[in-house]
């Protein structure tokens, strides 16, 4: 199937009505807005009210569709290769259509090594695949990605030269911004870009922001009467051009599968919605400083899961001010900031006291790496004793320093020291003591070969394909087949990238979810 195919096809699926019932997960191709038009699809590019008329019929002329200008989209990427340690040619003959499909397949509650490495992925700046002809086939998977895991910022920085030449890149850029709080520069962009042809709702949209109601009612009308904007787009657009005339009606229903422009309108409208059960990139839009505290803390905390956002910026959210109350996010907040209070001091007696409550918040919202990354290699300069030297150890070892902490550790038993070797990448005489630690224990002995299909990719240059189905084993694996496991993290040793295999290995064994 062309990429001209299965792009026209997402964009069919896309014209659902907006209470369409929701189906788990979405992807983002699910819920991105129609914001331009697809071949006959609705209007030409916004234009001033007093433009002189310049078709000859109401119904829209056809679009042609073309390939992005300039540089392969392929190419785009905002790490260089010396950041990631990846080959340039990553991707070398793998198909377009099958990287891309393995990209959009992966998984976003994976451990947050393996999380890591696929963020390498997406955003590293590398050579296009083989078969690359410039229609962006691997790039739009790679900007979907980055959507699903709401990692808005990057996805952002990769989209501004494309998005202003095409129109699927530009309605991935379009929704970003209306996430972001951005609205006003993406519908100044849009009436500055000829080639980009907006759809109805997003046309009534930017010209009501740019101050123009008249035009915007007059395009609202229009498109109700060719059939262009659905009735319960033309009710929410309508309520939003005009709310006192619908004053005193009942709220509308809640859409259940929202796109960024609705949830834009109807909290223009005065009727908010809900992000926590939409898609994780719809709390970026939770983090506005206009947004409370308690959604922000809750938007954060999504992010932060995903790896969207650094840690430091979920500890600044913990730490703004004082709990308001109890309960939920409210005790995290507390023990966070009663742990930090202690850390800051350097107290250790505190510290001990402090530790095994928020490390419990920690491990309740699976927040427990993001927070090791913030103090994993400090509670080890801290002269803790017993149960606190223990659990600071293993937070340690979920740090970027886990190999360092390792090192500079006296095993006191149990487990401990299995965990040292696997972080020194080495297990030759030691036991495993179930059967996950036996699985990466034989991926890392020294009679560990490829499997035949691995070693198949690997011979035939398709390195980063073999990379990204190793991301989906070492995931489903853990709850599967651990056989999956095994050739999983081996595969990532054998080409290069051993911190990861042992950091998703630590993980495996020391957090509570397993893939």
């Amino acid at each position: 199937m062309s990429a001209d195919r299965t792009l026209l096809g997402a964009a069919i699926a896309l014209m659902l009505p907006l209470t369409a019932g929701a189906e788990e997960p979405l992807s983002a191709i699910d819920w991105l807005s129609r914001t331009v038009q697809t071949p006959q699809a609705g209007p030409g590019p916004i234009a001033p009210i007093d433009e002189e008329p310049v078709a000859t019929a109401a119904a829209p002329a056809e679009i042609v569709t073309r390939p992005i200008d300039g540089p392969n989209p392929d190419a785009i990427g905002i790490l260089p290769v010396a950041s990631t340690g990846l080959p340039r040619g990553l991707w070398g003959t793998s198909a377009s259509e099958d990287l891309a499909r393995l990209m959009r397949a992966e998984r976003i509650d994976t451990l947050p090594a393996i999380q890591a490495l696929l963020y390498s992925l997406l955003l590293a700046e590398l050579d296009p695949p083989a078969d690359s002809d410039g229609r962006g086939l691997v790039y739009l998977a790679r900007i979907d990605r980055l959507l699903d895991l709401g990692a808005l910022e990057p996805a952002l920085s990769m989209l501004e030269g494309p998005a202003l030449q095409a129109a699927e890149p530009f309605r991935r850029w379009f929704d970003v911004a209306l996430l972001t709080g951005q609205e006003d520069r993406a519908c100044e962009v849009m009436r500055a870009t000829p080639e980009i042809a907006p759809t109805f709702p997003a046309r009534v949209f930017c010209l009501a922001r740019g101050g123009d109601w008249n035009a915007a009612a007059l395009s609202l009308r229009t498109g109700e009467a060719l059939g262009y904007v659905p009735a319960d787009m033309a009710e929410l657009l309508t309520r939003f051009l005009d709310p006192e005339l619908l004053e005193g009606e009942p709220p509308l229903p809640v859409p259940s599968r929202p796109s960024p422009l609705v949830l834009r309108l109807m909290e223009a409208i005065g009727e908010p919605m809900s992000t926590t059960t939409l898609p994780v990139a719809f709390a970026q839009s939770d983090l506005r400083s206009n947004v409370g505290w308690k959604t922000r803390l809750e938007a954060g905390e999504r992010l932060a899961r995903t790896g969207a956002i650094d840690p430091n910026r979920l500890l600044g959210l913990y730490t703004e001010r004082k709990a308001a109350a109890s309960g939920g996010v409210w005790d995290r907040v507390k023990a966070v900031q009663r742990f930090d209070t202690a850390m800051t001091a350097g107290d250790p007696d505190a510290v001990a006291i402090a530790l095994p409550e928020v490390w419990r918040q920690m491990e309740r919202t699976e927040l427990e790496v993001p927070f090791a990354t913030i103090y994993g290699a400090a509670l080890q300069d801290l002269p803790l004793t017993g149960a606190a030297s223990a659990l600071a150890f293993r937070i340690g070892l979920l740090s970027p320093e886990f190999e360092t902490v390792a090192r500079n550790r006296q095993p006191l038993g149990g487990i401990e020291p299995f965990l040292i070797a696997i972080a020194r990448g080495d297990l030759d005489g030691t036991a495993p003591h179930d059967p996950v630690a036996g699985a990466i224990k034989a991926a890392f002995s020294r009679g560990a070969r490829l499997t035949e299909d691995y070693a198949a990719l690997i011979s035939e240059n398709r390195m980063g394909e073999a990379i990204l189905i190793a991301i989906g084993d070492i995931t489903d694996g853990a709850r599967g087949d651990l056989r999956d496991v095994t050739a999983g993290l081996y595969l990532l040793r054998s080409v290069g990238l051993e911190g990861v295999a042992r950091r998703a290995s630590l993980e495996l064994l020391l957090l509570e979810r397993r893939g």
